[in-house]
């Protein structure tokens, strides 16, 4: 961290502690040493740099409780990039540049077509013809390497698209059944196949079993983790966040890559980690037997440690019972209906034993459990399991997590509260899948669906992350504060909907800090660690409809500078 002491001044320097702002913040070994005016921290700074902030606004670097940051990076890097594709023709020469860095025969695989990960405010209906390549055209970009156009937006049913070698090098030929499962597989007017696949052909929470007999014939590709996890912190410092937790889909790879960025010390942001015992959400899925999962914790538990102010490995999570609702999988009380139109009521990835030994488990070992739970099934599962007599009065003083909750009701969250649990959320979830539980599950569910302020009313410590998006933090914490639904541009005004901008951005700051445990981040007190952030407009007054548009000109992390827009002059 910087030892350099600083002074940042002409401006206006938001705490966040509870105190008023004030015009200047002084800077000394990392730490924040006064905010107040100019003339009295001058005296105090002595052999230090003094920066201008030309009438801009302090604020704490944000904390992202849920952001898939190193998971993210790695899945989109090693592809063909056509999130911005705008026609057939650029698609075809963005993969013929790649079939000429490989060698024959070598799959190239690129993104979807739109904005990650939702895909709904642009998506490969924005191109300039309105539908994907077929196979013949993208034989034009290469014949000699198999090439996929892959399906990642929560929403079944979906599309991707092979070349004539990629159907051919995953063994799908004319002779084959116009649907298999839930994939439909287009035909031309002669029976020939288009290499256009629909429905169940998701890369993620996606268990049909034709479909996951394709998957276990593609390559994972290879990435350099540290590598693509510098250039998403780059991104990440951009956007103003100083502190990430990585509480889902963690593996040992992931661990291992942070532990080497830690070690060389070119960490831009500070990493809370929690790993994950069974993860359910990647096909092929097969559950643990019990010792498998037995083994897994005592396996896991070996890497935990309270390590440093970077890099904290302490907490174990479980993604407990359903996945979400858009394929279908999310637990729920009664029947609704899944992509194909058939009734459902969930399903059960993750045995009630498991979620048991878990708790057990972690109670005994003294382990911050994260639980991860999509639904009202899942929470009452869990609710169910901690209030038994041998769990509750031990339970109550751990502050476990509970992660997701996309829908929850009002008795579950005080049931939380009570079982001294934290939460942490998106306000993504209902921007992004509002229309889809009301179409799904019935309009009644709207009531349920992300009601942060009911959350905090009911006295739980909520923090929030971008999760699959929105990537903005400032667009989230809008979000948050007046909800809609970015497919209809439906506003959500239910009861226990939309908080005001304080307790908006502190979702994203303060409480993110005392989820983690994290001493020194959230606020710029004195002595905190100097983490934040230099922003274009006041976070507090500016409007609603203004806040995404935020721009960061300055992030600081432990008072040493790690994005500079250039904007600032000394």
């Amino acid at each position: 961290m910087s030892s350099e002491p600083i002074l940042l001044h002409n401006g206006t320097v938001h705490t966040f502690d509870g105190g008023k702002p004030s015009e200047a913040i002084l800077l000394r070994d990392g730490k924040v040493a006064a905010t107040g005016d100019r003339a009295t921290l001058r005296a105090q700074l002595g052999e230090g740099r003094e920066i201008s902030l030309d009438g801009l606004s302090v604020m704490p670097g944000l904390i992202d409780i849920h952001p898939h940051m190193m998971q993210h990076a790695g899945q989109i890097t090693p592809l063909v990039d056509l999130t911005d594709a705008v026609d057939h023709d650029d698609i075809v020469a963005r993969i013929a540049a790649r079939a000429k860095t490989v060698p024959p025969g070598t799959w190239i695989m690129t993104t979807p077509v739109g904005e990650p990960f939702y895909f709904l405010r642009r998506s490969y209906r924005d191109l300039a013809e309105g539908v994907l390549p077929d196979r013949h055209i993208l034989d034009r970009a290469t014949t000699d390497h198999p090439v996929l156009i892959q399906a990642w937006a929560p929403v079944t049913p979906n599309v991707c698209v092979f070349n004539t070698a990629g159907l051919r090098a995953v063994g799908l030929t004319d002779f084959i059944p116009d649907q298999v499962c839930d994939v439909t597989l287009d035909k031309d007017h002669t029976g020939s196949l288009t290499g256009i696949l629909r429905g169940a052909v998701n890369q993620i929470y996606n268990y049909d079993p034709f479909w996951t007999q394709i998957l276990t014939q593609l390559p994972r590709p290879a990435v350099d983790l540290p590598g693509v996890t510098r250039d998403a912190m780059a991104t990440y410092n951009r956007r103003g966040v100083t502190t990430v937790y990585e509480p889902h889909n963690v593996t040992f790879e992931f661990l291992d890559a942070y532990r080497a960025l830690h070690a060389a010390g070119e960490l831009t942001t500070r990493v809370a980690i929690s790993m994950e015992v069974e993860m359910c959400a990647r096909p092929p899925f097969q559950p643990k037997s019990m010792p498998e999962f037995q083994a897994t914790l005592e396996s896991l538990t070996k890497e935990l440690g309270d390590g440093d102010d970077m890099l904290r490995v302490f907490g174990l999570t479980l993604s407990a019972s359903g996945g979400p609702a858009w394929p279908g999988h999310m637990m729920a009380p009664e029947p609704y209906s899944d992509p194909f139109g058939r009734p459902t009521k969930g399903t059960a990835f993750i045995s009630e034993e498991k979620i048991r030994t878990f708790a057990a488990y972690c109670l005994d070992r003294g382990i911050r459990a994260n639980f991860l739970a999509g639904g009202y099934g899942d929470h009452d599962v869990i609710l169910s399991i901690l209030e038994a007599p041998e769990f509750a009065d031990e339970v109550r003083r751990r502050g476990w997590i509970i992660q997701h909750a996309a829908l929850i009701n009002g008795p579950q969250a005080r049931r939380y509260q009570n079982l001294g649990f934290d939460l942490t959320t998106c306000p993504g979830f209902g921007w992004a899948k509002g229309e889809v539980y009301g179409e799904r599950m019935g309009k009644h569910v709207w009531r349920d669906l992300v009601p942060i302020k009911r959350l905090i009313d009911t006295g739980l410590t909520v923090g929030c992350g971008s999760d699959w998006g929105p990537k903005n933090p400032f667009e989230q914490i809008a979000i948050a504060e007046e909800p809609y639904f970015v497919a209809s541009g439906r506003v959500h005004t239910s009861p226990g909907h939309g908080v005001s901008r304080t307790q908006a951005l502190d979702m994203w700051t303060r409480s993110g800090g005392r989820i983690l445990r994290f001493d020194g981040i959230g606020t710029l007190a004195p002595g905190s660690h100097a983490d934040l952030i230099v922003v274009d407009r006041d976070p507090l007054t500016t409007s609603v409809d203004a806040l995404p548009g935020t721009e960061v000109a300055l992030t600081m992390l432990g008072g040493r500078i790690v994005h500079d827009s250039g904007r600032l002059r000394a």
